[in-house]
């Protein structure tokens, strides 16, 4: 009993220290912006990332207890429901528990990987690995101060899920049938998306027992309890269904239908559709296309977001690695330390999943090497403190692991130094949003790119047409070509794709398995065209628009013109053949040095004040016009247009206050988004100005 209390004390102990380190070092950004004006909104720091908007969204209309009608204000959402509690009954403001949230939740991972070390005899090597897992390069990115997002704990309760299935595996101890089928049913409330790793552990589970313990009837039971957990149906229905199988296990008579209770669990789990999210997953961020063709009607074809988000994107060997491991050397240590712990601890074996997710990396993108980082970590863990057996002193046994320790995590603190994340939006762009929610109703649209969709629901209290979460090519492709097409046809799309898009909720409400096309599909044939290309022409002329149901808003920042060339990508398809057309000119750079009458724009590319041409690489393109655009000390946008030459292909245009030049073609120089939000150009039959900032531009559509 004595050994028992001390190692339980000891375990404590590390636990302390590991959550304590965690929590210290993400506050290092804490105390590097402290006081830092532009990160903070009404005396708090922001959040820095864009999808925890989203949640706290959700959060705020669950404490206020109101939010409109197909606003899609996530108030179902677990982070959304936990973080309304904790702001419930914590005596904080709501922005303060929303940025420490990630800091506290995801130091929660040292508990299970300490649990884990643990069961193995080994509660050094636990602790060394909670040291560097809580802080290693992704995982620390993924979850640092102001990181507010489901990452919090998506690693921290698959390490639970581990250590409840290695406790389950070593003990056959009925109650961890029972923690493993209640980390899955926590685990799939709090990510929807965890089917992957939950069919993953399972079929790992059923290989180790084929091969090792086939006539252990217990991992039957476990494999079925956990099948059972993880079925496509309501999550209070899988719960009481696991509550009923442990109890029948809890009876002895019922072990010869053990095998029976397991089929009955696999045909449920295909039956309920428990592969198709995953499959969905795999074509998404494994098997991507550039252009997804639709399934119905006139087959459009659209741009894939996945092709533009860069965590979806391939990563060089040594970002892998170092994004695992903090270095390329700390990583090659974990994988020969963990295949040695395997050999020496079998059990270890059900951390592939884990691994396995995070190699997708290499061909899935950066995100999901955050879900190698803790498994891995046990590996170097391991090596550390084994040389402790070799060395010929206590001092030295003790100082050997420390100064290895040290060593592993030196990588990851400096990274952290370094990676001085901005918050999404700063202050004068809250401001912006704040005018904005004083001018807007509720059921008014937003029109914005994606990246911009949550920030402007949760402070302007508005709806909009994409976000983090709705942007597929389909519903990208109407406001990508509001923001690159002239604002005349610009308007007609936007009045366009708001009514359409409330009446497609109206329609799926009135029934619920009404199968919808795109609403450029519907706008097509409902304008009595059979090629969208013809309607979209069409745009160009008179058009009948939809009666107005609401207002419509345009939210243009300028930070827009670092991402304009993806945007138009989403609009610049052919959506009948799927072939991409010529891409615009657009090019804009902060680098810049005149010398003489030439200045050099970086690149490759020059413009010649005195020919009034700009060379581009090799080839030479006559300029049309120069514009120069400054803020007088109102604040009001004044601007110089010099023409040059008529039949001129580039225009070139300096934002003195903001030290950047622009190269454009003639398609993109007419854009809306250049006419409205660099030049204030816009007619007033169509828009009607609402904020006029230097950090962003607001419209009012008057259609």
């Amino acid at each position: 009993m004595n050994a028992m209390t001390q190692e339980t004390k000891q375990t404590l102990l590390y636990i302390a220290i590991a959550f304590a380190f965690s929590v210290a070092v993400r506050l290092i950004w804490y105390y590097q912006f402290s006081g830092y004006e532009p990160f903070m909104f009404n005396s708090q720091f922001m959040i820095n990332t864009n999808d925890g908007y989203y949640f706290a969204e959700g959060a705020r209309d669950i404490l206020s207890g109101v939010n409109q009608e197909n606003d899609l204000s996530p108030i179902t959402m677990a982070a959304s429901r936990l973080t309304a509690l904790f702001a419930f009954i914590l005596p904080f403001s709501f922005e303060t528990v929303i940025f420490f949230m990630p800091v506290v939740l995801s130091s929660l991972v040292v508990i299970p990987i300490i649990l884990i070390a643990r069961s193995l005899g080994d509660l050094e090597m636990g602790l060394v690995a909670a040291l560097l897992a809580s802080i290693a390069h992704s995982y620390y990115n993924r979850t640092m101060i102001g990181y507010f997002d489901t990452d919090m704990l998506n690693i921290v309760l698959p390490m639970f899920l581990l250590w409840s299935i290695i406790l389950a595996i070593r003990t056959n101890e009925d109650k961890y049938l029972l923690v493993m089928a209640f980390d899955i049913l926590l685990y799939r409330w709090w990510y929807p998306q965890s089917y992957s790793l939950e069919f993953a552990f399972f079929g790992l589970i059923l290989f180790y027992t084929l091969i090792w313990e086939r006539k252990n009837l217990y991992n039957y039971k476990l494999l079925a309890i956990m099948m059972f957990a993880m079925v496509g149906l309501d999550e209070y229905l899988r719960f009481l269904i696991v509550m009923v199988v442990f109890a029948l296990y809890k009876q002895k008579k019922f072990e010869k239908y053990v095998y029976a209770l397991l089929g009955i669990a696999v045909v449920l789990f295909f039956a309920s559709g428990g592969f198709k999210p995953i499959w969905y997953l795999l074509k998404i961020y494994v098997f991507k296309d550039a252009v997804m063709a639709g399934d119905l009607g006139l087959k459009l074809h659209f741009y894939a977001v996945m092709q533009t988000v860069r965590e979806a994107g391939h990563i060089p060997f040594e970002t892998f690695a170092s994004r695992i491991s903090g270095h390329v050397v700390t990583f090659l240590v974990s994988v020969a330390g963990f295949v040695y712990l395997t050999y020496k601890h079998k059990v270890m074996l059900f951390g592939l999943p884990l691994i396995g997710l995070g190699f997708l990396a290499y061909a899935g993108g950066l995100r999901f090497t955050i879900y190698a980082v803790p498994v891995l970590a046990f590996g170097a863990a391991f090596l550390i403190t084994q040389t402790a057996q070799f060395m010929p002193t206590p001092r030295l046994k003790f100082l050997a692991p420390l100064l290895l320790t040290i060593l592993a995590l030196v990588p990851n603190i400096i990274h952290i130094q370094n990676y001085k994340v901005p918050t999404v939006f700063q202050a004068d762009e809250v401001k912006v949003l704040e005018k904005l929610k004083a001018e807007a109703k509720r059921e008014d649209y937003v029109v914005a790119w994606w990246d911009y969709g949550y920030p402007i629901r949760y402070y302007s209290d508005v709806k909009t047409l994409v976000d983090g979460g709705k942007h597929d090519g389909d519903v990208n492709f109407p406001v990508s070509f509001m923001l690159t097409n002239p604002p005349e046809v610009a308007a007609k799309m936007a009045r366009l794709d708001v009514e359409y898009t409330e009446m497609r909720y109206k329609r799926t409400k009135e029934d619920k398995n009404l199968t919808l096309l795109s609403n450029i599909e519907e706008m097509t044939k409902a304008y009595g065209f059979s090629d969208t290309n013809d309607f979209l022409y069409s745009l160009q002329t008179e058009t009948t628009l939809p009666e107005k149901t609401r207002d419509v808003y345009f939210y243009l920042p300028v930070r827009m013109s670092d991402i304009y060339p993806t945007v138009e990508m989403f609009s610049n398809i052919d959506l009948m053949s799927g072939e991409m057309k010529k891409r615009s000119f657009f090019y804009t750079t902060k680098s810049f040095k005149q010398d003489g009458n030439k200045i050099n724009l970086d690149q490759g590319i020059v413009f010649d004040l005195q020919s009034t041409t700009v060379m581009i690489g090799t080839q030479k393109a006559s300029v049309k016009r120069f514009v120069q655009t400054a803020y007088d000390k109102n604040m009001k946008l004044t601007k110089n247009i010099q023409m040059a030459n008529p039949e001129g292909e580039m225009s070139v245009v300096y934002m003195s206050n903001y030290g950047t030049f622009l190269v454009l073609d003639e398609k993109t120089y007419n854009s809306l988004y250049i006419q409205l939000a660099v030049l204030e150009e816009y007619d007033k039959m169509l828009f009607e100005e609402v904020v006029l900032a230097p950090q962003a531009k607001v419209y009012k559509l008057k259609i």
